[in-house]
């Protein structure tokens, strides 16, 4: 079987990245070290413990029957609804026990290699920050809500686990052929906006960018405009994506194994050696190759989305 990992890497400790991988420069606050990691989690206050609040109450009027079956598990077995911003060593323990993963805190948006370091060793990196009230409906830089709410409930899954652990190992083999860009679009169609196939006609969110939002979590669910495409590996990772506005394109998977499978199993050696340095397919494009659950419309791309007031239909 084909791994994504370096064999030579066992990643005890943060390798040293290459000169000539091509990354984002970052600032590293004075106060952390070469592992991004806070000293201790946020004290937050009863403002911020109210925004959490706030925000997990509007998500639960709309995640039930549009999110995954294995994140409203989750959601139970963490209790992530006991109120206010959840202590990190509380979960950490209660993960621990599940599937061996930690939550941990980090000032900002961290180095690719750091990040793919601490997947490596079963360490979920969230914000050690939440958003205001003014920001209440869209943050463009990961808070805690969206890194604790969105994505630690399906580190419950030990088969998702998994996959995320190896995800963080790939990362190492992408940066040696500078493929980040690619092993960035299929993190970001599957751990941020992936669907899952859970029975014909019922396609769930599995994604944090989906889960953790209410206006995506229908449109990506049941709107017309958006693709809904089973999953091609080889297909995502040259495929564009939308940063700041909700997806032309979902990606269904038909199982968290099928996952697994489907990036543990491949040749990334040979895939990165044949894809080029940009992306090759729009966001919104539908090829002859796509096994297509539902060809959008794309009304809601064509009138100018977010930027134009279009409505999520």
């Amino acid at each position: 079987m084909s791994e994504l990992m370096e064999p030579e890497t066992d990643f005890a400790t943060l390798p040293e990245m290459a000169a000539d991988v091509f990354t984002a420069p970052l600032r590293k606050p004075a106060h952390i070290g070469d592992d991004w990691l806070e000293p201790r989690q946020h004290a937050y206050g009863a403002e911020e413990n109210a925004v959490w609040n706030d925000l997990f109450a509007r998500q639960m009027e709309v995640l039930p029957g549009r999110a995954a079956s294995a994140f409203m598990a989750g959601l139970d077995k963490l209790d992530m609804g006991r109120g206010g911003v959840p202590d990190f060593g509380e979960l950490s323990a209660e993960l621990g026990k599940l599937t061996g993963w930690s939550v941990v805190p980090v000032p900002m948006l961290i180095p690719d290699h750091v990040f793919f370091w601490h997947l490596a060793n079963r360490r979920f990196p969230a914000g050690n920050f939440i958003r205001t009230r003014e920001t209440f409906d869209y943050i463009q830089e990961p808070d805690v809500f969206h890194d604790v709410f969105g994505h630690v409930p399906m580190l419950t899954d030990p088969v998702y686990a998994d996959y995320m652990q190896e995800y963080g190992r790939a990362g190492w083999k992408a940066m040696r052929y500078n493929r980040l860009k690619a092993l960035g679009a299929l993190y970001w169609y599957t751990v941020e906006f992936g669907l899952i196939l859970e029975a014909p006609g019922d396609v769930r969110a599995y994604g944090a960018g989906i889960l953790s939002g209410p206006t995506e979590a229908v449109f990506a669910t049941e709107a017309r405009s958006p693709n809904r495409i089973m999953l091609n590996v080889d297909r995502v990772m040259r495929t564009d994506y939308v940063i700041s506005d909700l997806q032309p394109t979902y990606f269904v998977i038909e199982s968290f194994a099928d996952l697994f499978h489907q990036t543990v199993d491949r040749d990334f050696d040979r895939l990165y050696r044949s894809l080029a340095p940009a992306f090759t397919y729009a966001n919104s494009a539908v090829i002859d190759v796509d096994d297509v659950l539902h060809r959008g419309t794309q009304e809601y791309l064509l009138r100018g989305g977010r930027g134009s007031g279009a409505a999520p239909v």
